[in-house]
């Protein structure tokens, strides 16, 4: 039985989701014949290209908007521009960065309008040419991108596609007419995913959902080829999935799909493949949702308790074979050091450890296998992983994607890494940690670590005692100084409009947050605004947080849940405050200044002194 792992449009295009690489390492362990794909990239390169530019103007919606005139007159030099563009954001030709650096090469449409030269200078300096021309690129694809939502497909996006067709999207309906329709990226995609069905003849497809701008992508996807090959058999799993369509009620999904899989999908799949090649039946299924056998309109949910999952140790080493990692494009849309890492350079992906080691805080999905269920990998398995990938993918940069890795593993890690004297850069998640003394982020920083990524939240000891997120913002302070005078880059995740926070409270937030930037604890951050999740403790009891939910009973996907809060407070006006202020403290700009002034209407002063996080730094 031959199967293919595919990662559908669109997740990411500057390096390869992780699920196909676990999976396709593992089925090839058990002497599966099992291959993997990338659509996602596939189809980005066919649109970003002079060909595929032609197409986009045939294709043209309304030629006389303002986006599109501008793309018609420019076209010329879009054409002659876009494959060495490419290229160079490939990594493939360097030579060209200069031209485009002088902004004398591309056209420049809507995106550059609010570049800022100081904004360049600041970021690149006289002397970063090539990034400076890599961030002008970025700009330049993303005009682009920008035309092709506007006038050719509204669902599109670099970086998820027909999203709100799917998050917490309680009707299949959305999805089910937007699978009628066929844009210029819908033919684009079937061509692409007939040449590949073509050339590798798999019996099975397996497509990873990681997030609802997959879905609309994954479910064309299982549409082209039941019309390539009727007795194809064809899963779905992933994040989107775990979180989202656990309570599953609407059978029409299975129109495009045979099964649908939760939480980790080794043992789950290969129960399958035994299910469709007669080894097994229906009852010993582990974790799978199929289609009834008698009622055509119900869903069947088929776990074996029995079964168990694969453990840590034993799932085998991932493998990027038969992914294009040279092709891959680096991005730098944003002028801030640490969305690079997500958006530009190209990482090998591992785990340290299955699940969080914490799986307390209030807002997280801790009922869910993947933060619920902690288990760790063998650290000497993880250095042979990180060895093994560096040799196939030619690159040393590693992302631990763990929801937030163990202070003793890194510890262990690093010391194994210096002993094999292997000079790997990686960086990952992590929690505030007491454990994270100066002595162990030095260690880390030898071993290679150069960044982290943390949530300090609220930035409210009160919030983050109801949160229970055990730590404190003193503490924050003390430990992304560690790491930032051990030259590891530190971003903060931060989060507003928490149950029962205060105006007063985020703006005290919003100037500890200041005197972190100004005590050089923080590389840069974050607002996010709070929202509650069907799988997290305040999901389950928002009473217990003062808030009330309005209970659905969607047929087909619920994670984020509409709650009313009693207090009345309109957090999403101080959004755009918030996310000014920490945008110009990484410039190093209004660091000395009042922060109610980031905010264009009355705010309260903050009541918080003024040498907080000077105090807190000196206790440490």
């Amino acid at each position: 039985m031959k199967v293919l792992s595919a990662i559908p449009p669109l997740v990411q295009i500057n390096t390869p989701y992780p699920s196909t690489t676990f999976l396709t390492g593992f089925l090839r362990q058990q002497g599966i014949d099992a291959e993997q794909t990338d659509f996602g990239l596939s189809l980005v390169l066919q649109l970003f290209s002079r060909e595929g530019l032609k197409e986009i103007r045939s294709d043209l919606r309304s030629p006389k908007s303002p986006i599109a005139q501008f793309f018609l007159e420019a076209f010329p030099d879009y054409e002659k521009t876009i494959e060495p563009v490419i290229h160079f954001l490939q990594g493939k030709d360097q030579s060209i960065a200069h031209r485009i650096a002088a902004r004398t090469l591309l056209p420049e449409g809507p995106r550059f309008a609010a570049l800022a030269q100081e904004d360049l200078q600041w970021a690149f300096g006289q002397m970063g040419v090539q990034d400076q021309a890599k961030h002008l690129a970025s700009l330049y694809i993303d005009d682009l991108a920008d035309l092709i939502a506007s006038e050719i497909d509204p669902d599109f996006s670099l970086s998820r596609y027909g999203e709100k067709l799917a998050a917490s999207q309680p009707s299949f309906d959305p999805l089910m007419k937007r699978l009628s329709e066929n844009t210029l990226i819908d033919r684009y995609l079937e061509k692409i995913v007939l040449e590949k069905l073509n050339t590798t003849k798999p019996d099975v497809i397996f497509i990873t959902i990681p997030f609802p701008g997959c879905v609309l992508g994954a479910l064309k996807i299982a549409q082209i080829a039941r019309r390539w090959k009727k007795e194809i058999k064809i899963g779905i799993g992933g994040g989107y999935v775990n979180t989202e369509l656990r309570t599953l009620k609407d059978a029409r999904i299975f129109d495009f799909v045979d099964a649908i899989t939760l939480d980790d999908g080794e043992r789950p799949i290969e129960c399958l493949l035994e299910f469709w090649t007669g080894k097994r039946n229906r009852s010993q299924l582990f974790r799978t949702f199929l289609r009834s056998e008698k009622i055509s309109s119900a869903i069947e949910y088929c776990n074996d308790t029995t079964e168990h999952d694969i453990p840590q140790g034993k799932t085998g080493f991932p493998t990027i074979e038969g992914l294009d990692v040279k092709n891959y494009i680096s991005m730098v849309e944003m002028l801030n050091p640490m969305h690079r890492f997500w958006s530009d350079l190209y990482w090998n992906k591992l785990m340290l450890a299955h699940g969080c080691y914490w799986h307390q805080c209030s807002f997280c999905d801790v009922t869910l296998d993947y933060i619920g269920r902690y288990e760790i990998s063998p650290v000497q398995l993880t250095v042979d992983r990180m060895k093994f990938l560096a040799k196939e993918s030619e690159s040393s940069g590693f992302h631990f994607v763990d929801e937030a890795a163990p202070p003793a593993i890194l510890k262990e890690l690093s010391k194994r890494l210096i002993e094999e004297k292997l000079a790997f850069s990686w960086w990952g998640n992590i929690r505030f940690e007491k454990s994270f003394n100066s002595e162990l982020t030095e260690l880390m920083s030898d071993a290679g670590c150069v960044a982290v990524s943390g949530g300090l939240e609220v930035a409210s000891d009160r919030l983050l005692v109801k949160m229970k997120k055990g730590v404190t913002v003193e503490q924050v302070a003390r430990v992304a100084r560690n790491f930032k005078e051990s030259k590891i880059m530190v971003h903060a995740y931060l989060m507003y409009g928490f149950p029962t926070q205060t105006v007063q409270e985020t703006i005290d937030s919003l100037e500890r947050v200041r005197q972190m930037f100004e005590a050089g604890c923080l590389t840069s951050a974050f607002w996010h605004r709070f929202s509650a999740t069907a799988h997290s403790p305040i999901g389950h009891a928002p009473e217990d947080f003062g808030i009330s939910v309005a209970r659905r009973a969607p047929e087909f996907a619920e994670n984020d849940l509409e709650f009313s809060d009693p207090s009345g407070i309109d957090h999403g006006k101080l959004g755009v405050g918030l996310r000014k202020a920490v945008y110009n403290f990484m410039l190093g700009i209004g660091l000395d200044a009042d922060v109610r002034d980031w905010f264009d209407f009355s705010v309260p002063k903050t009541q918080v002194d003024k040498n907080f996080i000077r105090q807190a730094l000196k206790k440490g």
